[in-house]
């Protein structure tokens, strides 16, 4: 599906031609279905945000927290995340390189802008979120679509070597990975790095889903590792970890000269974040125990998922090793991903067709991150399709 310019409405200028074929990845399929859908769709937390964090957000507002505030945010807050890097990821940074934004989106936008030109290339590792490409392609850069290792959907580094020309200006790595679940190595990671080292490129590292992780290894940012730190733009936020999505609160930092250029793409568009929200934003950086807890009950959802998934003949599952999707082949159904999701949704179970992106043509994306009752009921649901 895309956005089609087309001629102007009645005594209406032409819209830009920028949006002309603009894809819109999976949003047809992000529509709230019909009742009694099961929805394995949306990836947000199955859970209400933290009462601590809801409470600091209205006593905000009570204390009047409704002014201008500083534009890269509160200093409070950017110290606040400064020891949040270094006290979970071992990322050292100063508070003045901490820009908060409306939501981890925003921050990509800034960290594209400042890492590409118009006809610049930026190398992503397909199949990837579905708002990556539209969002090079809006601000005039060319996405190139570098095809991850099928057996683990780890990073194929032969491949990115060989993608790179005169014009690739910057790798996108997202680990963990939406929508496949893949968590990269740290010695895959400090290979992406040397690549980057050895052609001057920059690093962009969406790492929104870091502490959603499921193997015995870390989450490891490529600006922790040797040779990273000039290069890497680190994109995070609160929507995955604290169950914020609607607070659109997100962060960028990297380079001390790259933040300053952060700074006036914010102060020449979104300004700042809603003051009373940094105070809740803060707040939640200590709330391990809500992590702990969410985490907890998401290891326990793809153990069940998986196991459901495991005994529906035609389907091939790779263990997702992180955040809260499972990436399935549905080749061996006979049917496209398409065919696949449209027969799922009369079923009732609401599923995403990965050929909507680029490299993910026959898998479906299923979010785990729904509660234990309708995973279990979409699984019994999709057996009775499936297996009758």
């Amino acid at each position: 599906m895309f956005i089609s310019v087309g001629p102007p409405a009645d005594g209406m200028p032409r819209i830009s031609s920028r949006y002309e074929g603009l894809g819109v990845g999976f949003a047809p399929y992000l529509q709230p279905p019909g009742p009694g859908v099961i929805r394995w769709t949306v990836g947000e937390p199955g859970f209400d945000t933290p009462e601590e964090i809801v409470r600091e957000a209205i006593a905000a507002l009570e204390d009047g927290e409704t002014k201008y505030t500083r534009g890269p945010g509160s200093m409070e807050l950017c110290q606040a995340v400064a020891d949040y890097l270094s006290k979970h990821h071992s990322i050292e940074i100063g508070a003045e390189d901490v820009v908060i934004t409306p939501g981890a989106k925003q921050a990509l936008l800034y960290s594209f802008l400042m890492t590409t030109m118009p006809g610049d290339e930026a190398i992503l590792l397909a199949p990837a979120w579905a708002s990556y490409e539209p969002m090079l392609q809006l601000i005039g850069a060319v996405p190139v679509n570098v095809p991850v290792r099928r057996d683990n959907f780890h990073p194929d580094l032969d491949a990115i070597r060989a993608a790179i020309t005169d014009k690739t200006r910057m790798i996108l790595i997202n680990s963990p990975c939406n929508p496949t679940g893949a968590v990269f190595t740290p010695e895959e990671l400090q290979e992406i790095v040397d690549i980057a080292v050895e052609h001057d490129l920059w690093i962009v590292s969406d790492e929104i889903y870091a502490r959603l992780v499921w193997m015995d290894y870390p989450h490891v940012s490529p600006f922790a590792l040797p040779g990273g730190s000039d290069r890497t733009l680190i994109v995070n936020g609160w929507s995955k970890s604290w169950a914020m999505t609607g607070m659109r609160l997100g962060f960028l930092t990297g380079p001390s000269d790259a933040m300053k250029a952060a700074m006036k793409s914010q102060a020449n568009s979104a300004s700042h974040v809603p003051t009373f929200l940094m105070r809740a934003a803060a707040v939640a950086l200590d709330c391990d125990d809500s992590v702990e807890m969410f985490n907890g009950e998401y290891v326990k959802r793809r153990e069940i998922m998986m196991d459901g998934l495991s005994d529906i003949p035609g389907l091939r599952v790779v263990e997702p090793e992180g955040a809260f999707y499972v990436f399935v082949d549905v080749t061996g159904t006979g049917m496209t991903d398409i065919e696949f999701a449209d027969g799922a949704l009369e079923a009732g179970v609401q599923l995403i067709p990965a050929s909507l992106i680029s490299g993910g043509e026959g898998f479906v994306r299923i979010s785990y991150a729904a509660d234990e009752e309708a995973i279990h009921e979409g699984l019994r649901r999709l057996k009775a399709w499936l297996l009758d």
